[in-house]
């Protein structure tokens, strides 16, 4: 649904976007994340056909970004940091508005209209001016406006930036549910939480280059290394007797604890508990220790700059 190859954007003697590659699929969500001015924005702009590529293709919904911009921006429905909702309209007025900006005709407006304010919430408030809504319930109406039209792609620009967290989790409960609906969406956020909830794929952008991409967990083991475990038992437990599997490397031992890197979780941690029950060791807990987005961020933007990783 979203294909890019070289993509590319050069303003006089700034390169703002640079050999940019990404392949996000129907039903997929991928973050694209990087430091304000890394080039998110102007990828999001040459992806809604908005701006012309300086060198490179981009696909969205499988129309060239270059020669069939009308289609793309058909396909496409977007939601901006600043998404310029009309205060003084209700929603029923906004709603109906863009339903003519997309040339929607007027019963197809008013049935489009009222499904997705039924979708989000926000039917109750339909006829109350958009001034007196909530953040949340602004935001919500910024992503029914987006779907207006029905597009297959949504790039969503910041949907949580500034707002509550009760609000904030009502925005993030709805990006879900429009991800189970098959759409394929791209999410650019400063919010490393929110996106290790919502992200299939994540992107790394710096300086207008893709730094690195991959699943959550492709980028820890890539970044950070293979995962490590810790076993905590309920009181000291002579472990002299325990053989490791293979494939994982003791790292630590106290009376009640043990941690240990596993190359192949999925082999060997069941080896490793099953070895462990059937020595009766009294174990209270066994899991992963905790590797965030945040440090393989953090771990890959210092490397990019030239500097050392520091947890």
């Amino acid at each position: 649904m979203i294909e890019t190859n070289d993509l590319s954007k050069q303003f006089h003697d700034f390169m703002a976007v640079d050999g940019v590659n990404l392949s996000v699929q129907a039903g997929q969500i991928l973050a694209l994340l990087g430091q304000n001015g890394a080039g998110k924005t102007t990828t999001v702009r040459m992806l809604t056909a908005l701006l012309q590529p300086s060198r490179g293709s981009a696909r969205v919904a499988g129309y060239d970004v270059a020669k069939n911009g009308s289609d793309v921006r058909a396909s496409v429905g977007v939601l901006t940091e600043h998404h310029g909702l009309y205060m003084r309209m209700t929603a029923l007025e906004y709603m109906d508005f863009f339903g003519q900006v997309y040339s929607l005709a007027p019963a197809l407006r008013k049935s489009r209209t009222d499904n997705l304010l039924e979708y989000f919430g926000l039917a109750e408030a339909a006829k109350r001016r958009i001034g007196e809504y909530s953040k949340g319930m602004r935001q919500k109406l910024a992503l029914a406006r987006a779907m207006m039209h029905e597009p297959s792609v949504l790039l969503l620009d910041e949907p949580t930036s500034a707002m509550d967290p009760e609000s904030a989790r009502l925005v993030r409960d709805e990006i879900a549910r429009l991800k189970s609906t098959q759409r394929t969406i791209m999410l650019c956020s400063h919010n490393l939480t929110e996106v290790e909830l919502l992200a299939d794929k994540i992107a790394i952008i710096y300086r207008g280059r893709i730094l690195i991409q991959g699943s959550l967990d492709e980028l820890k083991r890539d970044v950070l290394g293979v995962p490590e475990y810790s076993v905590r038992f309920a009181e000291a437990w002579n472990t002299n007797g325990l053989e490791l599997p293979k494939g994982m490397e003791l790292l630590e031992k106290t009376p009640t604890s043990l941690k240990v890197r596993v190359e192949a979780p999925e082999d060997s941690n069941p080896q490793l508990i099953q070895r462990l029950t059937s020595m009766s060791a009294p174990v209270v807990a066994f899991q992963e220790e905790m590797r965030t987005l945040e440090q393989v961020y953090l771990k890959v933007m210092a490397s990019a700059r030239g500097k050392e990783y520091v947890q």
